[in-house]
């Protein structure tokens, strides 16, 4: 069996594109120059191979399990995890798609014009999800921190400048919806993120780095939909 010291950095992406993310790191081409092993990257870039080869075992080895009981912690708790979990997993991934996207859209744009559709749509999903996030980190998870506590210390809670918490999550739901249809959009002009024959390394990491995304924004909005929105609005009931 060959060892991943000895392979080249084009097949070790293609075996796991989130190895990409480590090579970007260190400048590694792995499109144009992906032939190369991992050992000569590491000679001709003067990187320790223990080193790399520890960050891309570190990648390889992340639990992809999402078997977790969320409807038994506490919202607050919830809350919390979304934030620093979801919204800090779209912050982090949507500058490197979009680099991904300008790319194959530069080189592959004129064989495959859908290119230029999807990268409109991800960079309008990307805007209006940095507003929707903010409106939640600003006003609605506040005030389900603010319910919680006041029910822990047996407090009563004034009603908040938009009345009823309803307000807030019917307009959170309804860009949900807006997101989900764009990459239902996204996801049939990628034909269900399928690179085509003449796909390089960069235009398959690109479709599965949108796969991801797209993977992660459905268990987020399950997450807010199915288990946070309805217990705070329960939440809210009972301290009425």
């Amino acid at each position: 069996m060959i060892s991943l010291i000895e392979k080249n950095v084009g097949e070790i992406v293609a075996e796991d594109y989130r190895t990409a993310a480590v090579f970007h790191t260190y400048g590694i081409d792995f499109c144009c120059n992906g032939n190369r092993t991992l050992e000569e990257v590491c000679q001709q870039k003067n990187i320790a191979p223990e080193k790399l080869k520890a960050e891309l075992e570190k990648v390889a080895n992340i639990s992809t399990d999402r078997s977790i009981d969320y409807q038994s912690w506490p919202i607050d708790l919830l809350a919390d995890y979304i934030e620093r979990i979801h919204h800090r997993y779209v912050a982090d991934k949507v500058p490197v798609i979009k680099q991904y996207l300008d790319k194959i859209v530069k080189v592959h744009g004129e064989n495959h014009p859908e290119l230029s559709k999807i990268k409109q749509l991800f960079y309008h999903c990307s805007e209006e999800l940095a507003i929707h996030m903010r409106k939640e980190e600003l006003v609605l998870f506040p005030f389900i921190r603010k319910m919680v506590k006041a029910k822990l210390d047996k407090q009563t809670i004034e009603k908040p400048h938009f009345v009823t918490i309803q307000n807030p999550i019917q307009m959170m739901m309804h860009e949900h919806n807006n997101e989900g249809e764009r990459f239902r959009q996204i996801a049939d002009l990628s034909n269900n993120y399928t690179p085509p024959q003449d796909a390089c390394n960069t235009y398959r990491v690109a479709f599965a780095l949108l796969k991801e995304f797209e993977a992660d924004l459905h268990l987020h909005i399950h997450l807010e939909n199915n288990i946070l929105f309805p217990n705070a609005l329960e939440l809210e009931e009972y301290l009425n």
